[in-house]
Formats: C-alpha cells, sequence, structure tokens
C-alpha cells in the first residue's frame, strides 16, 4: 500500500510540473507574441491601440503565469515555500489589478478622442 501512495505522490508532482512548465511557456507565448504584433503596429506608425492591446496581452500573460503559481501550491511541503509562492501570487495579482485598471483608462481616453473626432 505504501509503495502505491508512493507512486501516487510521484505521478502528482511530476504531473503538477509538467502543468506548471505548460503554463508558463503559454504565458511567455503570449507575451512575446503581443510584443511583437505590438511592435509592428508601432512601426507601421500605427499607435492607435499599442498600449491597450500591449496591456491586454501582458495581463493575459500574467494569468497564465499566475494559474502556474496556484498549481504549484498543490505539491508545496514547507511553510517557507508557502510564503514565497503566496508572496509571488501577491505580486502578480497586484500588478493584474493595475493593468487591468490601465485598460481601464485606456479604452477611456480612446472612446473620449474617438467622441473628439467624432464632433469635429
Amino acid at each position: 500500500m505504501d509503495n502505491i501512495i508512493a507512486l501516487m505522490e510521484t505521478l502528482l508532482l511530476y504531473t503538477v510540473e509538467i502543468c506548471t512548465v505548460i503554463l508558463e511557456l503559454f504565458g511567455v507565448c503570449v507575451l512575446l507574441y503581443t510584443a511583437v504584433r505590438c511592435f509592428m503596429k508601432w512601426v507601421k506608425n500605427d499607435h492607435s491601440e499599442v498600449r491597450l492591446t500591449l496591456a491586454q496581452g501582458i495581463a493575459l500573460a500574467l494569468e497564465f503565469k499566475m494559474g502556474g503559481e496556484v498549481l504549484r501550491t498543490v505539491v508545496v511541503r514547507e511553510w517557507s515555500e508557502l510564503g514565497i509562492l503566496g508572496a509571488i501570487i501577491a505580486l502578480r495579482v497586484v500588478l493584474t489589478f493595475v493593468i487591468h485598471w490601465e485598460i481601464k483608462n485606456e479604452k477611456q481616453e480612446l472612446e473620449e478622442a474617438a467622441g473628439n473626432l467624432e464632433s469635429i
């Protein structure tokens, strides 16, 4: 019975590790794709929604990274690891809120600018 539990624990550990790496890879891919896309728009002098698109991409990438960190909490064994993980998650949550606030403000500015152009 102990062998089965040890085997299941090892399987869980490897599954969580693989899924965590995959989620973090998704986050990196989203960030790189968004950054390249926004840079190309910026090079073409299409500055209309570059900041908004980049902020949305960063927010999505952070969500993937945060998902990986939450998944990692499943296999934490010590309080010190949990504290470090909690600090990382808290920092990413704060960053996500700040980015979402920035997105909201950027959308309002774009809507106001569009409204001003229509009234001219």
